[in-house]
């Protein structure tokens, strides 16, 4: 059972729900969306983001398969097939793109300076350089950050709430793919302060997740922080099932694994995320810059806690997460 501690917007919905306004037809040609998707065409997560963000360009008067046209590829976490698949997209010409990673915007940016861009669910875009600057970028990306640095250290102090004893956490991440550098200070900062010892913990493959997880098991007082990565949403189950199996705590990023077995998550609604994002498309479609638009930080963060995977853990959920807690999965 799953108890929400704040009203939830349903975001799917049929053309009937939409104003009539909404749905009228935008004069000239069909525009044309080239859009490369993270994760794998059946993942019931990508699904839910691309209902939200379909509907809410809907509302504003773009309908895929009468004035839009959405080129949408899927690279499931696979670089070498991400880097053909923006090839092919730059070459449809298209009139705006969208992309949700860091790898995958940079292959982009080699392929054009020209054709917009929005990018939805980064890490900071100036600290990682893809944007000069947030209120005026420039140039022909702009979108909307998923995470701030500081959150690092905000996800390693909520695993030393959960599990008191903690002495040692791993910060999980794919170097191919993360940015773990631009994290680490912050993670740094907290762990001094909580007197945690971190190790890093680079993986590229199930057996190295598995393998990793079970030698954190056998240490006292252990514990994980997956950090965010393309890489960790496409292999999230190995990550949960492995943790379970080998008795670990561990804090992510999003949402979608603590309500598939992970034990507490903290992170930017990304739902209210993708819905936000078609304003930009609406507005780069009517003429307006990318570069003239700021780039925008998350407005609604969520904890969900599994106290069924913490009961499973041998750990009691501190009464100080169940009342921040958005959602308590029991």
């Amino acid at each position: 059972m799953t108890l929400r501690r704040r009203n939830f917007i349903t975001l799917l919905g049929g053309a009937a729900a939409w104003p009539l306004a909404a749905r009228a037809q935008q004069g000239g040609r069909v525009r044309r969306v080239g859009w490369l998707a993270s994760s794998d065409e059946n993942d019931p997560v990508a699904k839910t983001s691309i209902a939200a963000f379909t509907h809410a360009l809907a509302e504003l008067g773009w309908i895929d398969g009468r004035n839009l046209r959405m080129e949408l590829r899927w690279y499931g976490g696979d670089i070498n097939r991400m880097r053909a698949l923006a090839q092919e997209l730059v070459g449809l010409q298209p009139d705006i793109i969208l992309t949700s990673t860091f790898v995958a915007t940079v292959a982009f940016q080699r392929e054009t300076r020209t054709i917009p861009i929005v990018v939805i669910g980064v890490t900071d875009p100036v600290a990682t350089g893809l944007v000069p600057r947030l209120n005026q970028p420039g140039g022909n990306i702009t979108g909307f950050a998923i995470f701030e640095a500081s959150l690092a250290g905000k996800w390693l102090e909520l695993l030393s709430e959960i599990a008191p004893g903690l002495k040692r956490a791993a910060i999980m991440f794919n170097p191919d793919t993360a940015v773990a550098s631009t994290y680490m200070p912050s993670f740094e900062t907290a762990a001094r302060s909580l007197k945690v010892a971190l190790i890093p913990a680079p993986v590229h493959s199930d057996a190295e997740i598995e393998t990793a997880i079970v030698a954190l098991g056998r240490e006292p007082g252990a514990g994980l922080v997956v950090m965010p990565n393309v890489f960790m949403n496409v292999h999230r189950a190995s990550l949960i099932s492995a943790a379970a199996q080998a008795n670990v705590p561990a804090v992510y990023y999003l949402s979608f694994f603590a309500r598939d077995g992970g034990l507490l998550s903290y992170g930017v609604d990304l739902v209210d995320m993708w819905r936000r994002s078609a304003s930009y498309v609406d507005r780069i479609l009517r003429g307006e810059k990318p570069g003239d638009l700021p780039v925008q930080f998350p407005v609604k963060y969520e904890m969900v806690v599994n106290c069924k995977t913490a009961k499973a853990l041998g750990l009691a959920i501190p009464p100080s997460i169940l009342l921040r807690a958005d959602e308590v999965i029991e």
